[in-house]
């Protein structure tokens, strides 16, 4: 009973097709948003002007990668304590 279960199991995930690709390339800090057919990303810009240059004359939007690997928290924040957080929730 449980060979049948798994067989129907793998055909139906089979069945799936491929997996969508991952819009956005981690390795860059903003991404040429093209408008065709359908919404393209292309991320591999390193700056907002380089982007705008490229997107020049086309139907694009240039937008900052949400997903920049090294995207940092900005200087100054302190994350608060666990505490602090829970302290927080009873107020």
């Amino acid at each position: 009973m449980r060979i049948l279960a798994l067989a129907i199991l793998a055909i139906g995930l089979a069945s799936l097709g491929p997996a969508a690709a991952q819009m956005y390339d981690p390795a860059f800090p903003v991404c040429l948003r093209l408008y065709d057919r359908t919404i393209y990303y292309e991320c591999r810009y390193t700056s907002l002007p380089q982007c705008n240059a490229s997107a020049s004359g086309r139907p694009a939007q240039c937008v900052i990668n949400p997903y920049f690997a090294s995207a940092q928290e900005p200087a100054g924040y302190r994350r608060p304590h666990i505490r602090e957080r829970m302290r927080g929730m009873w107020r």
